[in-house]
């Protein structure tokens, strides 16, 4: 039953991703651009669109999830988080308004913030350290999968009907799919925080305080949190900026844009599995080796697909960094539940996924501003957009090395 309650997180992680990006798609349909007022070659206010989903979801990940823990557990907060986001999702049509919209992307992060710390409990409550490798590919291997489902699956919504179907059917498949596997199969242990349940509110609210405090008390979580903002840093900007590279800078057509633009996505879940499955294999003290070497792919990766002159080259090429790119994203949950009490894995990763969430959440802001001054430069400015995404890499690379060094000094001296 354990295992079931993975593959649902995988499904629920899959499915909120698929909500995510949906955007990153709709910015290539002029009808959906003179809706909420937008213009073709407003870039900054395209990339604000991703940039707001993300402010919301790291506060959400940072605030609320003590409250998710100590309060409402896992399984009823999911519940809430799916049924409000699909609300969210199936009413967007009706905003007719920049402002609206942004702010319903707001609202869509923040229901969907404590998803990955929730998570992180259920899986430190039926794994331990030595066995956690695969359990978190797993769920994570939900982050390339709803993006290689995302693409083109929104793209054939939006060909094949409008891109109001594509909200009213990603808002249903929250609700209908997502809420009746959570609570078929989402179970946490009587003891899952190592806190007895609050009897009232005031003594939940103590709860709370009493775990953020645990959680800031945390190992490594200052470098922990670095890592992931430059690590999310790289997927956010890639993912809501490569369907309107591919098509823009490369020349692909819109049937062709969604299955190149899933291509990466496919590479990261395979490599997602691996890493899980690597986590398991090697020496607790070298897991942070996989910082290193994963950062360094990601950016030669990068780097090659920007200097290269074919345009299919270039398109396997960045799906070449989505797979050091995965290699990379087990680990960190990994490393929080190793590092974090029990009853702290929830708010500690709330900690580190919110932070970095609204630091990476800039990403596609800052690359819409780049993409836009540059625009009169080779790719339409997209070269030197991406090429942002390499510097990400260069700051994952030194938080691994630390890390490494920590590790292997704390192993010595024990």
């Amino acid at each position: 039953m354990r295992w079931w309650g993975i593959w649902t997180l995988f499904l629920v992680v899959a499915i909120s991703y698929i909500d995510r990006i949906n955007i990153s798609i709709l910015i290539t349909d002029p009808q959906f651009l003179a809706h909420v007022g937008l213009t073709p070659g407003d870039r900054a206010r395209q990339g604000l669109l991703a940039t707001a989903f993300m402010a919301g979801y790291g506060v959400s990940s940072f605030v609320l999830t003590p409250f998710c823990a100590a309060l409402f557990g896992v399984r009823r907060s999911l519940v809430a988080g799916l049924t409000l986001w699909g609300v969210v999702t199936f009413l967007s049509p009706l905003l007719h308004s920049y402002g609206l919209l942004l702010a319903s992307r707001i609202l869509l992060g923040v229901s969907e913030g404590p998803l990955f710390s929730l998570a992180a409990s259920y899986i430190k409550a039926h794994f331990d350290s030595r066995e956690n490798g695969k359990p978190n590919s797993l769920v994570n291997m939900g982050t390339g999968l709803g993006l290689a489902i995302g693409y083109p699956f929104v793209g054939y919504l939006v060909a094949s009907h409008d891109w109001e179907t594509s909200f009213h059917v990603l808002g249903l498949l929250n609700i209908l799919l997502g809420i009746p596997l959570v609570l078929a199969f989402i179970r946490m242990p009587k003891v899952q925080t190592g806190m007895p349940a609050p009897r009232s509110l005031a003594e939940g609210v103590g709860h709370v305080g009493q775990i953020v405090r645990g959680a800031l008390q945390t190992r490594y979580l200052g470098t922990v949190t670095l890592l992931t903002a430059a690590f999310l840093a790289y997927l956010w900007g890639s993912s809501n900026w490569l369907p309107a590279y591919l098509q823009q800078a490369r020349g692909f057509s819109m049937r062709e844009m969604g299955w190149l633009a899933s291509l990466p996505q496919y590479a990261s879940v395979l490599a997602v599995l691996l890493g899980g499955i690597l986590i398991d294999r090697i020496p607790r003290p070298q897991v942070p080796l996989i910082f290193v070497g994963g950062s360094l792919g990601v950016a030669l990766s990068v780097w090659l697909a920007i200097q290269a002159t074919d345009r299919y080259s270039a398109a396997y090429l960045l799906t070449s960094a989505n797979f050091f790119w995965g290699l990379m994203s087990p680990a960190i949950p990994s490393t929080v539940q190793h590092c974090a009490r029990p009853e702290h894995v929830a708010s500690a990763y709330g900690v580190v996924n919110g932070t970095g969430s609204l630091v990476a959440g800039f990403m596609p802001a800052v690359m819409g501003v780049v993409i836009g001054m540059t625009a009169a430069s080779q790719g339409g400015g997209f070269f030197a957009g991406f090429g942002i995404l390499i510097g990400t890499q260069a700051v994952v690379l030194l938080c691994g090395v630390w890390l490494w060094l920590r590790e292997r000094s704390a192993t010595h001296a024990s």
